[in-house]
């Protein structure tokens, strides 16, 4: 489904990772890990098509994600550090906001969406006045409202508690198991029921920053 072949990327000077060589298929989860700095935010950029300095090859079903960039995009869910909401707005109007962005009817889904999350209730008030792990709730029922072959997730259990941990870990474990792709970085230990293979930036790095 996604392949990458030969990628380089270096920030100020230093080489963040070269020869960089993957392939992530359906129903297969890959976890993004090494040290500090070591470039695993700025790959899942570089995937994404948000980060356009490196060399090397991406590949979406065979093809080069360059000349298919529009339909790669539509098939991808990308989940940043950040929640990626709109603070001032509810739960209800982000998530309006983003089916329209995405062009998806699925406003009838928003509050199953947020319940799948548990933030009944919520739906209405301002994001502003929830807490960060009821924010990046927010933000991830934003994968119950499109249809997608691969999620890219960046850290998506920070701030959460232990449940929403486990009630996201499932989730997770439920797309790949329903043939769905996964690529995410995490501090957290994951404890999945699927299977999750790992690369390791560190291993092509030129000089990993340990701190």
């Amino acid at each position: 489904m996604l392949e990458s072949k030969d990628l380089y990327c270096e920030r100020d000077d230093r080489v963040l990772f070269q020869h960089l060589d993957f392939s992530l298929s359906a129903g297969q989860a890959i976890q993004v890990q090494g040290s500090n700095g070591s470039g695993k935010t700025t790959l899942l950029r570089i995937l994404c098509g948000l980060n356009a300095d490196f060399t090397g090859n991406i590949h979406w079903n065979g093809r080069p994600v360059k000349t298919v960039m529009s339909e790669f995009r539509d098939k991808v869910f990308y989940l940043g550090h950040a929640p990626a909401i709109n603070k001032t707005l509810s739960p209800v109007e982000n998530l309006r906001w983003f089916c329209a962005s995405r062009g998806a009817g699925a406003n009838e889904d928003i509050s199953s969406a947020l319940a799948a999350f548990g933030l009944q209730g919520y739906e209405d008030i301002p994001c502003y006045m929830m807490s960060a792990g009821q924010q990046r709730r927010v933000s991830l029922a934003r994968m119950k409202l499109i249809r997608t072959q691969l999620w890219i997730l960046d850290e998506p259990f920070t701030a959460l508690d232990k449940r929403g941990v486990d009630e996201l870990e499932a989730m997770l474990a439920d797309f790949v198991d329903e043939g769905g792709a996964l690529l995410l970085t995490t501090h957290h230990s994951l404890q999945m029921r699927c299977h999750v293979d790992a690369i390791d930036l560190d291993r092509y790095n030129s000089v990993a920053d340990r701190s």
